[in-house]
Protein backbone atom coordinates (compact mmCIF):
# COMPACT_ATOMS: atom_id res chain seq x y z
CA UNK A 1 0.00 0.00 0.00
CA UNK A 2 0.98 3.47 -0.39
CA UNK A 3 0.39 6.44 1.78
CA UNK A 4 -0.42 10.19 0.24
CA UNK A 5 -1.18 13.16 0.90
CA UNK A 6 -3.98 15.57 -0.63
CA UNK A 7 -1.60 18.82 -0.55
CA UNK A 8 1.30 21.03 0.99
CA UNK A 9 1.82 20.13 4.48
CA UNK A 10 1.98 22.76 7.83
CA UNK A 11 0.42 25.46 6.16
CA UNK A 12 -2.80 26.32 8.50
CA UNK A 13 -0.34 25.79 11.56
CA UNK A 14 1.95 28.49 10.51
CA UNK A 15 -0.45 30.50 9.38
CA UNK A 16 -1.65 30.96 12.56
CA UNK A 17 0.98 30.80 14.85
CA UNK A 18 2.60 33.64 12.50
CA UNK A 19 -0.79 35.95 13.28
CA UNK A 20 -0.94 35.05 16.64
CA UNK A 21 2.52 35.51 17.94
CA UNK A 22 2.92 38.80 15.43
CA UNK A 23 5.94 37.05 12.87
CA UNK A 24 7.05 38.67 10.11
CA UNK A 25 7.77 37.04 7.45
CA UNK A 26 8.95 37.76 4.19
CA UNK A 27 5.80 36.26 2.93
CA UNK A 28 2.39 35.54 3.67
CA UNK A 29 1.67 32.20 5.07
CA UNK A 30 -2.25 31.05 4.10
CA UNK A 31 -4.24 28.78 6.05
CA UNK A 32 -5.11 25.93 4.03
CA UNK A 33 -8.55 25.22 5.30
CA UNK A 34 -10.86 23.71 3.18
CA UNK A 35 -14.04 21.64 2.87
CA UNK A 36 -12.81 18.20 1.80
CA UNK A 37 -15.75 16.61 0.79
CA UNK A 38 -15.88 16.88 -2.92
CA UNK A 39 -12.18 15.98 -2.95
CA UNK A 40 -13.21 12.65 -1.01
CA UNK A 41 -16.21 11.60 -3.13
CA UNK A 42 -13.70 12.06 -6.09
CA UNK A 43 -11.18 9.48 -4.48
CA UNK A 44 -14.14 6.80 -3.62
CA UNK A 45 -15.09 7.03 -6.74
CA UNK A 46 -11.49 6.29 -8.23
CA UNK A 47 -10.68 3.56 -5.64
CA UNK A 48 -13.55 2.16 -3.45
CA UNK A 49 -10.82 0.09 -1.72
CA UNK A 50 -9.06 2.80 0.06
CA UNK A 51 -7.76 1.65 3.57
CA UNK A 52 -7.36 4.97 5.42
CA UNK A 53 -8.64 8.56 5.19
CA UNK A 54 -7.12 10.69 8.41
CA UNK A 55 -7.31 14.54 8.55
CA UNK A 56 -4.03 15.47 9.73
CA UNK A 57 -5.15 18.22 11.99
CA UNK A 58 -3.51 18.17 15.42
CA UNK A 59 -0.10 16.93 15.88
CA UNK A 60 0.23 17.18 12.09
CA UNK A 61 1.15 14.44 9.88
CA UNK A 62 3.75 12.88 12.24
CA UNK A 63 0.73 12.48 14.83
CA UNK A 64 -1.43 11.36 11.62
CA UNK A 65 1.21 8.83 10.91
CA UNK A 66 1.82 7.49 14.31
CA UNK A 67 -1.89 6.57 14.89
CA UNK A 68 -2.41 4.82 11.99
CA UNK A 69 0.72 2.61 12.34
CA UNK A 70 -0.14 1.55 15.76
CA UNK A 71 -3.45 1.14 15.29
CA UNK A 72 -2.99 -1.05 11.57
CA UNK A 73 0.23 -2.62 13.66
CA UNK A 74 2.59 -1.80 10.60
CA UNK A 75 5.51 -0.06 9.53
CA UNK A 76 5.38 3.15 7.45
CA UNK A 77 8.00 4.66 5.41
CA UNK A 78 7.82 7.92 4.19
CA UNK A 79 10.64 10.13 1.70
CA UNK A 80 11.41 13.57 2.83
CA UNK A 81 12.15 14.18 -1.12
CA UNK A 82 8.63 13.72 -1.83
CA UNK A 83 6.56 15.57 0.78
CA UNK A 84 5.19 18.56 -0.17
CA UNK A 85 5.94 21.31 2.47
CA UNK A 86 6.24 25.21 1.08
CA UNK A 87 9.18 26.91 0.97
CA UNK A 88 7.85 29.46 2.62
CA UNK A 89 6.72 26.82 5.57
CA UNK A 90 9.65 25.09 5.86
CA UNK A 91 11.68 28.26 6.29
CA UNK A 92 9.47 29.42 9.16
CA UNK A 93 9.85 26.20 11.06
CA UNK A 94 13.80 26.26 10.79
CA UNK A 95 13.87 29.59 12.21
CA UNK A 96 11.32 28.75 14.70
CA UNK A 97 13.06 25.36 15.27
CA UNK A 98 9.75 23.38 15.01
CA UNK A 99 9.65 20.32 12.86
CA UNK A 100 7.10 20.66 9.61
CA UNK A 101 5.61 17.00 10.09
CA UNK A 102 4.24 18.39 13.80
CA UNK A 103 2.65 21.22 12.63
CA UNK A 104 -0.96 21.42 12.34
CA UNK A 105 -3.33 21.25 9.48
CA UNK A 106 -6.78 22.23 8.23
CA UNK A 107 -7.91 21.70 4.95
CA UNK A 108 -5.51 18.24 3.71
CA UNK A 109 -6.03 14.68 4.30
CA UNK A 110 -3.39 11.34 4.51
CA UNK A 111 -4.73 8.53 2.73
CA UNK A 112 -3.36 4.97 2.41
CA UNK A 113 -4.65 2.54 -0.63
CA UNK A 114 -3.56 -0.14 -2.37
CA UNK A 115 -0.39 0.34 -4.61
CA UNK A 116 -2.05 -0.44 -8.05
CA UNK A 117 -4.95 2.06 -7.48
CA UNK A 118 -2.27 5.12 -7.02
CA UNK A 119 -2.13 6.46 -10.28
CA UNK A 120 -5.99 6.40 -10.99
CA UNK A 121 -6.31 7.58 -7.29
CA UNK A 122 -3.54 10.65 -7.12
CA UNK A 123 -5.24 11.94 -10.69
CA UNK A 124 -8.38 11.63 -8.94
CA UNK A 125 -7.02 13.88 -6.30
CA UNK A 126 -5.26 16.13 -8.44
CA UNK A 127 -8.44 16.89 -10.60
CA UNK A 128 -10.10 18.88 -7.02
CA UNK A 129 -8.69 22.04 -6.31
CA UNK A 130 -8.22 20.64 -3.00
CA UNK A 131 -5.96 18.43 -3.94
CA UNK A 132 -3.85 19.72 -7.04
CA UNK A 133 -0.82 19.41 -5.04
CA UNK A 134 -1.25 15.97 -4.00
CA UNK A 135 1.75 13.24 -3.65
CA UNK A 136 2.18 9.88 -2.67
CA UNK A 137 4.50 10.29 -0.27
CA UNK A 138 5.50 6.34 0.88
CA UNK A 139 4.40 3.13 1.57
CA UNK A 140 3.41 0.69 4.67
CA UNK A 141 5.54 -2.07 5.01
CA UNK A 142 5.55 -5.47 7.37
CA UNK A 143 9.07 -3.90 8.78
CA UNK A 144 9.44 -1.89 12.11
CA UNK A 145 5.46 -2.26 13.06
CA UNK A 146 4.38 0.35 15.16
CA UNK A 147 6.71 2.95 13.65
CA UNK A 148 7.00 5.91 11.44
CA UNK A 149 10.33 5.99 9.62
CA UNK A 150 11.68 9.01 6.80
CA UNK A 151 13.78 8.19 4.48
CA UNK A 152 15.99 11.45 4.54
CA UNK A 153 17.85 13.26 1.06
CA UNK A 154 21.11 11.68 2.21
CA UNK A 155 19.65 8.10 2.53
CA UNK A 156 19.53 7.80 6.35
CA UNK A 157 16.60 6.67 7.91
CA UNK A 158 15.32 8.30 10.84
CA UNK A 159 12.22 7.64 13.40
CA UNK A 160 9.34 10.30 13.60
CA UNK A 161 7.90 10.16 16.79
CA UNK A 162 4.01 10.54 18.05
CA UNK A 163 4.77 14.08 18.88
CA UNK A 164 4.69 15.11 22.79
CA UNK A 165 2.97 18.12 23.77
CA UNK A 166 1.65 20.95 21.48
CA UNK A 167 3.36 23.68 19.78
CA UNK A 168 -0.03 25.45 19.29
CA UNK A 169 -2.63 25.99 21.67
CA UNK A 170 -5.97 24.80 20.90
CA UNK A 171 -8.18 26.80 17.96
CA UNK A 172 -10.88 24.88 17.57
Amino acid sequence: DVILVSGSLGDHGMAIMSVREGLEFETNILSDSAPLNGLVAAMLQACPDIRVLRDPTRGGLASTLNEIAAASNCGLVIEEALLPIRPQVQSACELLGLEPLQVANEGKLVCIAPATSAPSLLAAMRSSPEGEDSAVIGTVVAEHPRMVVAKTAVGASRVIPLPIGEHLPRIC
